[in-house]
């Protein structure tokens, strides 16, 4: 919680969008969850089976959706999207991770045969390979591999330890074993995307792996060589896509899920948590492939069925 900064509700109304309903000239000074407000916070409700926490609550202000019916208990900003208007207040009351650019550090290992941008930001122990190239405004935080072969566009943020670049999945069999394909493509990332901690992100076999405008990563995903990912995906954490997939727009992943390789999914699919795609998507839409939780004994009871079923 950062208290360095303090505004106005009418000023943070300005921000989000929104409209005060109560005193617009109180001060905040931080942004809070509800349980944890104090009386200069400002909290949110996105979610109504939150709401009776507010009885409890000390805060000086609450984000609301525009139908909340207000008393007086609070001060209150309305909006279309509470979750959107706490997005933005989040970056607002953000002080220890200002980043100032540009910065390299001296720790850095960049390879001369690599083209860098001059207002960037790279971190402590970053290793950065032959044949990248970083845009402008890229941030690469500590710990982070870019390998070879890698071209970043501008306003993308690789977050801590993360392996970009890496050998693809590839190798020929043999009577004697295996015969490693030297993996000749590369890895293109496009604009105002984000990658998360400890993520890897193989270079392509022979084309290139691409992660397209917009796409953001959670922590622990594994994107194979020559997979493309379309523009404003969200895949979240401990995913993996196997090599040479083909991902359209707007694509969502629930976290623990897979998909398999040589796949096709069309735009505007939604993958849920813990499902495997097994075969092509061509219609967009919600998919989901886990049983919910049971019991032990309940769960040998709907193996038997539906091993009935598929008789």
């Amino acid at each position: 919680m950062s208290k360095h900064k303090s505004f106005t509700l009418k000023e943070l109304a300005q921000i989000t969008d929104s409209v005060v309903v109560g005193d617009e000239n109180i001060f905040v000074d931080n942004i809070s969850s509800i349980d944890n407000a104090t009386n200069s916070s400002i909290t949110f409700l996105s979610n109504n089976k939150y709401a009776s926490k507010l009885k409890s609550s000390i805060a000086c202000a609450v984000i609301v959706k525009k139908d909340f019916k207000t008393d007086k208990s609070f001060n209150y900003l309305k909006t279309g999207d509470p979750y959107l208007a706490y997005a933005k207040l989040s970056n607002l009351f953000d002080n220890e991770n200002e980043i100032n650019i540009p910065y390299v550090d001296k720790s850095a290992v960049i390879s001369d045969k690599t083209s860098i941008d001059k207002n960037v930001y790279i971190g402590p122990n970053v290793f950065i390979g032959p044949n990248c190239t970083i845009g402008p405004n890229v941030i690469i935080h500590a710990n982070c591999s870019i390998v070879q072969n890698v071209n970043i566009d501008s306003e993308t943020v690789i977050q801590n330890g993360s392996v970009l670049g890496s050998d693809g999945f590839g190798y020929a069999p043999t009577k004697d074993g295996y015969l490693k394909i030297k993996q000749l493509g590369g890895l293109k990332i496009g604009k105002n995307v984000e990658i998360g901690a400890n993520c890897t992100l193989d270079r392509g076999a022979i084309d290139d792996t691409q992660i397209h405008d917009g796409v953001i990563l959670d922590n622990l995903v594994h994107v194979a060589h020559n997979v493309i990912i379309g523009k404003n995906s969200a895949i979240a954490a401990s995913c993996a896509i196997a090599g040479s997939t083909k991902i359209g727009k707007n694509f969502q992943m629930g976290g623990l899920s897979g998909v398999l390789g040589h796949l096709e999914v069309c735009d505007n699919v939604t993958i849920g948590a813990h499902t495997l795609v097994t075969k092509n998507i061509t219609k967009p839409g919600n998919y989901i492939g886990i049983m919910p939780i049971q019991e032990s004994d309940q769960w040998a009871k709907s193996s038997v069925y539906i091993k009935k079923l598929s008789k």
